[in-house]
């Protein structure tokens, strides 16, 4: 991931047009899931504004974010389990911005109460934490699943609509523990004035992805780019909006500096709206006319219920931000990204 031109250049147009930099300047943050992709490309692109940021990154695996990040003396590795760690261990920080969590839809299944545990454990430790050294900001990392389920997309959903979730349903272990977690932090911000801020971020893609992501985007963009036939294994109807991920990285600084404790934001580009049916087809077009869209339907899989998210970003954008990534530009650079 070091070496990659393409999130080299990811990193330098962030640099160029995040807005917002000098806020950030000599603050402190503790990131967590800073080994994930979104995490990741969050610290390295902290660290590129060079405005004197200094990083606390708890993870469950410090060698692998030393393979990383390499050693930069500006980002403290701290090995821990993030459910159970005491935070106030690490001094105080300025900013925390809690990206962990489970992200297999396969582990969801097989282990529930570990799904529903770590996102509901690992949030309130944090909480506590910035309750205890007094934070400036505070965001949590949530889902667009905490929507649930809605098919109706003749109009976009705000954040204050609620789809149905199972709450009997075992596949729901992540959906309603991210609802909880969301709810937590709404607790704490009311009780305790912490500055807590929730982004809802859509399926967010970008160079960088690991070679076993094995989300839609990401398939479909390496038989794009690798001439292989695109199998659907669902009829392809469930539809949502995608987000680049430096486009991410922005909106989650924005939230951070400028959103509003307690409240949520919806983060995508409203613009790539798609299905999956619909993004295979877009690739065959677009990006390689010698391969197939094929359906061979497989149940068991772990997915998530069809939906329909069309998402308003309207909230996130009264605060100034806009996504830069249109769905050309997001497939042209995976697709790069991929081929080196």
């Amino acid at each position: 991931m070091g070496k990659s031109s393409v999130l080299l250049r990811d990193i330098e147009d962030f640099c160029k047009t995040f807005a917002l930099q000098k806020e950030l300047h000599g603050s402190s943050f503790l990131i967590t899931g800073a080994t994930g992709l979104i995490g990741s490309i969050l610290v390295r692109c902290l660290l590129a504004l060079d405005e004197g940021v200094k990083i606390i990154a708890p993870v469950r695996n410090a060698e692998k974010a030393k393979t990383l990040f390499g050693g930069d003396n500006r980002l403290q590795i701290v090995e821990c389990n993030l459910s159970s760690f005491d935070y106030s261990s690490l001094g105080k920080v300025d900013y925390v911005v809690h990206c962990a969590a489970p992200t297999s839809s396969r582990f969801f299944v097989e282990k529930p109460v570990d799904t529903f545990n770590i996102i509901i454990n690992g949030t309130q430790r944090l909480l506590e934490y910035a309750k205890t050294v007094g934070v400036k900001g505070f965001v949590f990392l949530s889902s667009l699943e905490v929507y649930g389920t809605i098919t109706d997309d003749s109009s976009c959903v705000s954040e204050d609509i609620q789809g149905y979730l199972d709450p009997m349903s075992v596949r729901s272990s992540y959906p309603m523990a991210k609802r909880a977690a969301e709810n937590l932090c709404a607790l704490y911000a009311s009780q305790y004035g912490i500055p807590a801020k929730i982004v809802r971020l859509t399926q967010t893609t970008g160079a960088g992805i690991s070679k076993d992501d094995n989300r839609v985007i990401a398939q479909f963009a390496r038989c794009a780019a690798n001439g292989e036939d695109i199998v659907l294994h669902t009829t392809g109807e469930a539809a949502r909006p995608y987000c680049y991920t430096i486009d991410g990285i922005s909106a989650i600084l924005y939230i951070l500096l400028k959103g509003n404790a307690g409240e949520a934001y919806n983060v995508a580009n409203e613009e790539t709206y798609i299905s999956a049916r619909g993004m295979a087809e877009y690739l065959r077009e677009n990006f390689n006319h010698d391969i197939d869209v094929r359906v061979e339907i497989a149940d068991n899989m772990g997915y998530a219920p069809v939906t329909k998210l069309r998402l308003s970003t309207s909230k996130i954008q009264s605060l100034g931000w806009l996504p830069n990534y249109d769905l050309n530009r997001i497939f042209r650079n995976l697709i790069d990204y991929i081929a080196e």
